[in-house]
């Protein structure tokens, strides 16, 4: 069973999505512990799953690298085989990523090397984009630069706003998660292999 930790910002709708996934009797992996930057809405999902929680603001801390450690210490404790940032809104520092990466995934909210940062729904329909869509990726040292594993495609409508456009994204993005945490958990996927292909 793969143990993970998920981490966010906002609403939580993957980590929602996630957990979800996880009552399923077939499914290879479990939700162990959730960590926020913030007291994020999304925590209620972890509660009202009985999954343990922690709040790392990073105004606590000297440093982002300080506040990158206080992080990593928290999910130490829970045994965890994989990190999945699920709408953290926040760059993981250095010293983070090099301990829990290749095991350290994201979402993003385009095609991948397209659009990288943190507007890539405006940036894609600013650039006149006839499709965008969504990407889990491995982090590394970089923005939205680490090695892609899954991408789905989502065409632009003519005319559509960034919110309609970054809500049909999400529709995407959830089975594209949960697909992606199932191929490393059942070993389809290896992460390692991947990252070292990528170097």
């Amino acid at each position: 069973m793969l143990k993970l930790a998920v981490l966010i910002s906002g609403g939580g709708s993957n980590l929602k999505a996630l957990i979800e996934a996880t009552k399923e009797p077939d499914f290879p992996a479990e939700v162990v512990c959730v960590g926020a930057d913030t007291a994020a809405p999304g925590l209620a999902h972890a509660a009202a799953a009985q999954i343990p929680s922690f709040v790392v603001r990073p105004a606590d801390f000297a440093t982002r690298a300080d506040w990158g450690e206080a992080l990593a210490a928290a999910i130490r404790d829970h045994d965890v085989d994989l990190v999945v940032s699920a709408g953290l809104m926040r760059i993981l520092p250095a010293g983070f990523v090099g301990e829990f990466s290749p095991r350290l995934i994201n979402t993003h909210p385009a095609l991948l090397p397209l659009f990288p940062g943190a507007h890539a729904v405006r940036d894609a329909l600013a650039a006149g984009a006839t499709e965008t869509g969504v990407t889990v990726h491995i982090i590394d040292e970089g923005v939205d630069t680490g090695p892609v594993l899954r991408q789905a495609v989502v065409a632009v409508r003519e005319g559509e706003a960034e919110d309609e456009l970054h809500e049909r994204i999400k529709q995407e993005e959830r089975p594209l998660l949960i697909d992606t945490v199932r191929a490393i958990a059942d070993g389809t996927l290896d992460l390692a292999a991947v990252a070292a292909a990528h170097h």
